[in-house]
């Protein structure tokens, strides 16, 4: 055997030998699951920008989401996740015993299956509101006819005669309460 011959055979022995080596060190190492999110949750890591509304109020909104006009505001949503902001009239500051008077009866009549579960007068950033936790049934998907049930979080503010209501959903059991606060703590009136 030459010498050529013999370094070549002492370097298919060393590559077979670090190789095995290296194959045994990665079967040992465990596998790692992959993140799984819940359908609706919004990542942690969500990067979020400022929305300027033409009806006077600035709300910070998960970039990338899809955006539409809406009757009086915009809607931004992402698969089952639905932002809606619209502004209103007002002749008077809403409270949690008003809106079960006048805004959980509007609830029922355009919502699916709608079941409120809390109102309460609240603090935002941006002053004094009414939020109303609800559940409803998302309205059937154009295609399969699917539907879903969602969970709501509707924010009622006043200001200056107007109202901006802001409704949060996502599918039930979604964890997005650090994400929901942020977005209503948000909204500033302009």
């Amino acid at each position: 055997m030459t010498v050529s011959h013999r370094i070549s055979a002492a370097l298919a022995v060393l590559l077979t030998v670090s190789s095995g080596a290296f194959a045994s060190a990665v079967a040992q190492e465990k596998l790692i699951a992959p993140e799984t999110n819940p359908p609706g949750d919004i990542p942690d890591n969500q990067v979020f920008v400022t929305y300027n509304s033409p009806g006077g109020f600035d709300l910070k909104v998960p970039e990338g989401w899809s955006r539409t006009v809406i009757d009086r505001g915009v809607r931004f949503f992402d698969k089952y996740d639905e932002i809606d902001a619209t502004v209103a009239d007002a002749s008077a500051i809403p409270t949690a015993s008003s809106a079960k008077v006048h805004e959980i009866p509007d609830l029922k009549t355009a919502g699916h299956n709608v079941k409120v579960t809390a109102v309460k007068d609240v603090k935002l950033a941006a002053g004094p509101a009414v939020r109303i936790s609800y559940l409803s049934n998302s309205a059937p998907n154009s295609v399969t006819s699917k539907q879903i049930r969602l969970e709501h979080e509707r924010f009622i503010l006043f200001k200056d005669g107007r109202t901006v209501t802001l409704d949060l959903a996502a599918p039930a059991g979604a964890d997005n309460v650090d994400q929901w606060q942020l977005i209503s703590n948000s909204l500033q009136w302009r």
